[in-house]
């Protein structure tokens, strides 16, 4: 059993390839040989959840291939991938943005098939399981997530390659504050990698790789495929199925699917909505007082500027903002242009009219995260009425939204970058909460309306 001294991180096995029937066997190996060293220091499996991982994109295990990942194949991004996909980028002479894009993945692909066919992929893979060591500082997400979760995370990672079936992985490593007296609690890494049709024949394996009696998270970090047959077997498993609308590359489309499967009583949560919290309680705070209650009936005109690309959290927003002032949309219309402008139209509960306008914002350096909220603008035609509510989450977008303000007296406040925002934090989180969100389904349901109603 080796440490760092770095972290506080105990790696029991490196990744190691097994077959479908040993999985579980191999786990119980590991824990018999770690039940007790000689400091009397016991390690024992996890038994709080099971978190179910579908990862669409091979760029992990091409990584790993060819020796510049040295982490578990989890399918999950954090500074451990991105260290490596920068150490690829350089040696490809491409700019080390530590993000893939097409041109990367282009280029990754073709240095695997040129080690696969110089038969050098297996020496790189070697290296990777010696060097592999988990560590907090360069730990993946799924690395953060042991560190306070401690659980078991299955991988399933679909292939295009010739259908030779499901090949698996297993691996297990203790976060060391994670303890009770001298007795570890750790966290298993089980793999499996083989086409979509494969992964789906072995659909009743993974529900018992799956720890019984205890929560199940299905982490789908692809868009929801409702008759997808994978999707459909592994949703059928879970407590909850989590996506990240921010990584959609047809974000209305897919947010129309989440409504309809939220519809049919699938429990379903976005982390991308939870990156909308503090815009949430900030408008909440804003009309926390008796006599700006009263004027929220007085607003007709909302602008939500947002980084251009994914008009995700702008619809969220607005569906959420809709469903609790009851109002109903009637009209949504995309004019584009360089902001990407969309108008929406809506009627409130007494048929007062309501105009809301969506602007994609293009930014020079954008954020980690795609179609993140710039600024918002709750106003009124009324003059008088004091409702006018500015936020915004930098200097420009509060220039913008003033720019606009006419005669009427706005309160402005800026939305400060919160850490719990970060990927394995919402997370982290969620793993804490499961089942249905009723103020999530209730936004969706208005959001999905929207976009019903696009021309």
């Amino acid at each position: 059993m080796t440490t760092t001294e770095i972290s506080p991180l105990v790696s029991l096995q490196a990744p190691k390839d097994v077959s479908i029937d040993e999985i579980e066997a191999e786990l119980r190996e590991i824990w018999k040989l770690y039940g007790e060293n000689e400091e009397g220091i016991a390690a024992t499996r996890a038994a709080t959840f099971s978190l179910l991982v579908y990862e669409p994109t091979p760029t992990q295990q091409m990584l790993a291939s060819l020796g510049y990942y040295t982490g578990p194949i989890d399918g999950i991004a954090g500074p451990r991938t991105t260290a490596a996909i920068k150490s690829a980028q350089k040696a490809y002479g491409l700019e080390a943005t530590g993000k893939s894009d097409e041109i990367f993945l282009k280029k990754l692909q073709e240095e695997y098939q040129q080690a696969k066919a110089e038969g050098k992929l297996d020496d790189a893979t070697q290296r990777m399981e010696k060097q592999y060591s988990p560590d907090l500082e360069g730990a993946g997400i799924a690395d953060a997530i042991a560190a306070s979760n401690p659980c078991r995370i299955i991988t399933l990672c679909p292939t295009t390659e010739e259908d030779k079936g499901v090949t698996a992985q297993v691996s297990a490593y203790c976060p060391i504050q994670k303890r009770t007296h001298n007795k570890l609690i750790c966290c298993e890494y089980i793999m499996l990698r083989g086409t979509a049709d494969a992964l789906e024949r072995i659909g009743g394996i993974v529900s018992e790789l799956t720890i019984n009696g205890l929560p199940k998270f299905l982490w789908w970090k692809a868009s929801p495929e409702p008759e997808y047959g994978l999707f459909k077997r592994l949703s059928s498993l879970c407590d909850t199925i989590i996506v990240d609308s921010s990584t959609f590359k047809e974000p209305e489309a897919n947010l129309l699917r989440i409504g309809e499967l939220l519809a049919k009583g699938i429990p379903m949560t976005d982390l991308n909505w939870g990156r909308l919290a503090a815009w949430q309680e900030l408008t909440a705070e804003a009309f926390d007082p008796p006599e700006r209650r009263q004027a929220l009936s007085e607003i007709d005109r909302v602008t939500i500027d947002y980084e251009k690309g994914n008009p995700s959290q702008a619809l969220m927003f607005l569906g959420w903002i809709a469903s609790r002032l009851k109002w109903r949309p009637v009209s949504y219309r995309k004019e584009g242009g360089d902001y990407d402008i969309r108008r929406i139209s809506l009627l409130s509960e007494d048929c007062h009219s309501i105009e809301a306008e969506l602007a994609g914002i293009p930014l020079a350096d954008s954020g980690e995260v795609a179609g993140d909220l710039i600024s918002l603008r709750l106003s009124s035609t009324n003059l008088e009425a004091d409702c006018c509510t500015v936020l915004c989450s930098g200097t420009t977008g509060c220039m913008r939204m003033e720019a606009g303000g006419g005669a009427q007296a706005c309160r402005i406040q800026q939305v400060t970058p919160l850490w719990d925002q970060k990927t394995e934090t919402l997370l982290s989180q969620q793993f804490h909460r499961w089942g249905r969100d009723i103020l999530y389904e209730e936004s969706m349901s208005v959001t999905a309306q929207i976009i019903k109603l696009a021309d």
